[in-house]
């Protein structure tokens, strides 16, 4: 029996504490600073403590003890976690999507006697899994492109969108600037450009450049592969809509602003879809192939409650990265990338086959 510390306890917290509580492997303790996270919690097999990341002391004293430590808080907070999980000696693994707070856990991990896993979730996260899994198949890459879109399954209003996870990750994702490899060379694109239409199943969708999907792909990547890049996948017209406030308004530079706007006009949903859309391309026994991979996960009931597409993917992947870390298929020590996961362990994981 692993004793798990999960600080967050929002949406992605209860689909984590489900998840791991109902193997019986897992002894959970879900701290969070809101009581009224907490009262939303599962409560079968599970602790409940309330503190808080910013008080060091507290917070250091309920890190102790534990094995692993999970971290689904907003991205500032991971490297707060990630250093009091290091201080205990627990293995750590998180959610984040923001390219600053890995390079901090990076530099955390460097002679921890515990793995740091940071970005386990749905891009980054299985996304990368996926795609280093469909490079590995060539002799010699040309083009890696990775799709991903939490999406409604209804969309109605004029962004044909409804806040499915995150709404801080959201907007850095619109912000922020975007990691790529370009003819070879590495550098960084401003989100929301590069807009492209495609379809899929006979739906229409459009993608475009944002923030921290690529996860480590390009420093593993680098120097191998000509052309990659990441873009979220959305319904036609969304992008032109977030570009208006983002830039035309300014709210990229007063994202309070923008968070409340979001958050006061657009509803939650918990039926939505995830789509997972990567194509790799290069040279196969001297003939230039391509290959795709694509799914959609769609919203279901588990543990007697609904979850959307979005609490299931993303929690499936922490909680299969934590399964395969405690089996030994993953580094038990230092920075473990994602794409150090096999994609057929990751699938055959009793949290991993809610994507296959």
């Amino acid at each position: 029996m692993k004793n798990v510390l999960l600080v967050g306890g929002g949406k992605i917290g209860i689909a984590i504490t489900e998840f791991l509580t109902g193997t019986g492997e897992y002894r959970v303790t879900v701290a969070d600073r809101d009581p009224r996270s907490l009262e939303r919690m599962p409560r079968q097999g599970v602790t409940l403590k309330e503190v808080s990341v910013t008080d060091p002391s507290g917070f250091a004293a309920a890190v102790e003890g534990h094995d692993i430590v999970l971290a689904a808080t907003p991205f500032d907070l991971t490297p707060k976690v990630a250093a009091a999980a290091k201080q205990a000696g627990a293995h750590y693994l998180d959610l984040t999507e923001d390219v600053e707070s890995t390079r901090a856990i990076k530099k955390l991990a460097e002679g921890a006697r515990t793995a740091f896993i940071p970005q386990c979730g749905l891009a980054p996260g299985f996304i990368s899994i996926v795609a280093y899994d469909l490079a590995k198949k060539f002799d010699k890459l040309r083009d890696v492109s990775m799709r991903v879109g939490a999406l409604p399954e209804y969309p109605h209003n004029a962004l044909k969108y409804n806040l499915t996870w995150s709404t801080d990750g959201l907007i850095n994702e619109y912000c922020n600037p975007c990691e790529s490899i370009r003819d070879g060379v590495k550098g960084e694109v401003p989100a929301l450009e590069e807009l492209e239409a495609f379809s899929l199943d006979g739906t229409e969708y459009e993608a475009f450049n944002t923030s921290g999907g690529l996860g480590t792909l390009c420093e593993t990547l680098e120097g191998k592969v000509e052309n990659l890049n990441y873009k979220t996948v959305r319904y036609p017209g969304h992008r032109d809509i977030i570009k208006m406030l983002v830039r035309d308004l300014r709210l990229g530079q007063r994202r309070d602003i923008m968070k409340d706007v979001l958050e006061t006009a657009i509803p939650i949903t918990y039926q939505d879809v995830v789509l997972v859309f990567v194509t790799v391309s290069g040279w196969r026994e001297g003939r230039l192939t391509q290959e795709s991979y694509a799914k959609k996960i769609y919203a279901q009931t588990i543990g007697g409650r609904l979850m959307s597409a979005i609490q299931i993917t993303t929690a499936a992947g922490i909680c299969a990265m934590t399964d395969l870390l405690v089996s030994g298929k993953l580094p038990s020590a230092g920075f473990v990338r994602q794409e150090e996961a096999q994609l057929s362990d990751f699938l055959a994981n009793r949290f991993g086959q809610y994507y296959a």
